[in-house]
């Protein structure tokens, strides 16, 4: 599957573009933006794009309107067909995200409800009950997605919704060439819908790759061989910046080994999560994060660990901004791509990952673990690396068996040889490649 072996890049089209939050309806090519960021993606090492939503809404996206539109604050379908024809010759591939779980108030067919009542044909698409009355004052009352009445539920137990869907899904296979989907709230997702899903997926494209949003729990429950590839790593996400923030290793490299360990009873050792320090919903890791020294040391373990990762557009830079202040301040429009010495650094840990059997298909060890350091093997059959974060500001030597006496350092491509121990400078990441 490509996406095991690839880098993702996240972008939240309208903050991206600078949108006005309320669809205004005034058609605007702003989309044609992301084409002038494609030189600084491919610098990053970045080879596939995660989009949020891009199709019409009442506001930010996830409250559709109609799947078969791209919200006219972005552009039109050709404006977007036309951006993904380029990203595919550059060879980035496409994910956009899919918002199934629920729609907006405007959303056509929920409209037909409120105007025709019991008369709409689509009155089953939805949770009705005409007895009651919502927070809109609709005479009508209706199930919103925890409890957000601006989130209409959709009855993904009815087919003709099932069949919409899906119709929708060829059409941007068909008008996009999209290469995947990103389901939004897919813990919520009726199960035998995501089988469904999976299989018509399966018959519609080659490798097409399903990713879904998940918080907590057994991710295996919807991440299998009949459902989803993949899901969002949030427990990984907060035990990657609080390990650093109180200097506690044993947190994230505890989860790492419950998660993809040597032991037999590991949750998902030869899968593939979708890995990241930060997102369009969590405050940016830079204002995260209560040592900057520490920002680069958490994008290479993100990097390094199993997984797939996935950067947040401007955080590669070092941007700032917290969830307290809003979902725009999250969601920012940055006049043009920033180069950083961080940048650098993560554009070197692409390209080290992409390149690595180990780093995309790896089983994951702990070798040395100390509050403030860690070392772990990632290896296959063909190929064996080691990994080391030392997040103290004082030199570390760690004394282990690395089973051999020298290896390249893949981020400086420098020797290293370990006879007298591991010297770790302060605040640094290596990632080598062990000879055999």
């Amino acid at each position: 599957m490509w996406a095991y072996e690839s880098v993702f890049y996240q972008i939240y089209p309208l903050g991206f573009v600078g949108a006005p939050f309320e669809n205004d309806g005034v058609l605007t090519h702003r989309i044609e933006k992301v084409a002038d960021w494609i030189p600084h993606i491919e610098k990053l090492g970045a080879n596939a794009i995660y989009f949020s939503p891009v199709f019409d809404s009442d506001t930010h996206g996830y409250n559709t309107r109609d799947y078969r539109v791209i919200d006219p604050r972005l552009g039109t379908n050709e404006d977007f067909a036309a951006l993904t024809k380029t990203l595919h010759e550059r060879g980035i591939r496409v994910v956009l995200d899919g918002v199934f779980n629920h729609v907006g108030r405007g959303f056509w067919a929920f409209q037909d409800v409120l105007k025709n009542r019991w008369e709409s044909p689509y009155k089953d698409w939805f949770f009705i009950h005409f007895d009651g009355n919502s927070n809109y004052n609709d005479g009508l009352w209706y199930e919103g997605w925890e409890g957000c009445y601006d989130l209409v539920k959709l009855n993904l137990r009815n087919e003709e919704v099932v069949q919409h869907i899906f119709s929708c899904i060829r059409g941007w296979v068909e008008e996009f060439d999209i290469d995947g989907l990103r389901l939004d709230v897919a813990y919520c997702l009726d199960h035998d819908f995501l089988r469904r899903l999976r299989s018509f997926c399966n018959d519609l494209k080659p490798d097409f790759f399903l990713v879904g949003e998940t918080l907590h729990g057994d991710y295996n429950q919807i991440m299998n061989d009949s459902m989803l590839h993949s899901v969002t790593n949030y427990e990984c996400y907060k035990g990657l910046h609080s390990s650093f923030n109180s200097m506690n290793m044993f947190e994230i490299v505890h989860s790492l080994l419950r998660q993809f360990g040597p032991e037999q009873w590991t949750l998902y050792r030869g899968k593939h999560l979708l890995s990241f320090v930060d997102n369009h919903d969590v405050t940016r890791i830079a204002s995260l994060l209560n040592n900057e020294h520490h920002l680069p040391l958490i994008y290479a373990l993100a990097y390094a660990m199993p997984g797939i990762p996935c950067v947040y557009y401007g955080s590669e830079w070092g941007t700032k901004a917290r969830k307290e202040e809003g979902d725009p301040a999250l969601r920012a429009c940055f006049d043009a791509p920033e180069w950083t010495d961080l940048t650098d650094f993560i554009s070197r840990l692409s390209a080290v990952k992409k390149a690595s059997d180990a780093l995309n298909y790896g089983d994951f060890r702990s070798v040395v673990l100390t509050n403030k350091q860690c070392i772990f093997e990632r290896k296959t059959a063909e190929e064996r690396i080691l990994v080391a974060i030392n997040a103290d500001g004082e030199p570390y030597t760690a004394h282990f068996d690395a089973g051999c006496g020298q290896a390249t350092e893949l981020l400086t491509e420098t020797p290293h040889d370990f006879g007298g121990g591991s010297e770790l400078p302060p605040y640094s990441a290596a990632i080598w490649k062990m000879e055999r």
